[in-house]
């Protein structure tokens, strides 16, 4: 075994594990779309819909927040300001316009809008950031992006929704936002720690999503159907609390570009999720989109570290 080979062997395998964590948290965060459309067949709108998500991720949230608080050192204002812009960029805003977006257009459709956040961290790194992009990683994203229009195109002959414009540009805003987030912990991400960061970013989100609610609908829609409050269960703790640790725990791994282009997954895992959860159809034009896709995530894996 070479010096050289045993000196790269750890490197390769840590990239690894932060990609795989990451897909995982892609996989996870996706499955909110699914959710979400079951939510709303009982009649729940966005704005009730994204206060239930909060209102039982929060639990989680504080107790993490409050454990870091008594244990890590103290945050200066600046950073405790950057966390809090992170908190209403990322996850509240990203949150809000995705599935105010759904309303209007199909899940699988949202996944493939959300599927630009690579292109948008990209091209911030890139033209804003000064960061270098390896030819291998626009090549997998290339690759990637041919998978998805394949499927884009097939949702779009078949129909996404009553409001097709109005959906894709409120979910557009979402992929806008979340790419700022991403970037935005990666710098944050090795100085606060990724429990701290999580934690306080998201009691800041959903203090905000709680302080809409009230502020734009009335109490007594507090009061649903057991079936809502079971779903919004799930979509926190299975679509929001472990997928935002994973998330972030991949960034702080490989950084935000691997990070977020590991997310290319989640239309894959969408597109069967949907037609497990859903009954959604998959055709062979959907299932050539995956292969691609799936093809762009190994490119990725084969990136030098």
């Amino acid at each position: 075994m070479s010096t050289s080979f045993s000196a790269t062997a750890p490197a390769r395998r840590a990239f690894l594990a932060g990609l795989a964590i990451a897909t995982l948290g892609a996989i996870f965060f996706s499955a909110k779309a699914i959710v979400a459309k079951l939510i709303y067949r009982y009649g729940v709108d966005a704005v009730t819909l994204i206060a239930f998500r909060m209102l039982f991720s929060l639990p989680f949230f504080a107790a993490i927040a409050l454990w870091q608080a008594r244990t890590a050192e103290p945050l200066t204002r600046a950073e405790l300001a950057r966390i809090v812009l992170l908190g209403l960029v990322g996850y509240y805003l990203s949150s809000f316009l995705d599935f105010l977006g759904l309303q209007y257009i199909s899940a699988g459709l949202e996944r493939l809008i959300l599927f630009l956040t690579p292109s948008f961290v990209l091209l911030i790194s890139f033209f804003f950031l000064k960061k270098k992009v390896s030819r291998l990683e626009w090549l997998a994203l290339l690759i990637s992006y041919g998978g998805t229009v394949l499927v884009f195109l097939h949702d779009v002959q078949v129909g996404g929704g009553g409001n097709l414009t109005l959906g894709g540009a409120l979910v557009l805003g979402s992929a806008i936002s979340y790419a700022i987030y991403l970037l935005m912990s990666g710098q944050l991400v090795r100085k606060v720690g990724t429990l701290r960061l999580v934690a306080y970013a998201m009691c800041v989100s959903s203090a905000a999503c709680v302080l809409q609610f009230f502020l734009l609908r009335p109490a007594a829609m507090l009061v649903q159907p057991a079936e809502v409050y079971g779903l919004s269960l799930v979509n926190a703790v299975f679509c929001t609390v472990l997928p935002v640790y994973l998330t972030m725990l991949g960034v702080e791994k490989i950084g935000a570009g691997s990070a977020s282009q590991a997310g290319m997954v989640g239309p894959v895992s969408t597109l069967f999720l949907g037609a497990l959860v859903l009954g959604e159809p998959i055709t062979a034009i959907q299932l050539g989109g995956t292969a691609l896709v799936l093809g762009g995530m190994y490119l990725l894996s084969r990136k030098k570290v």
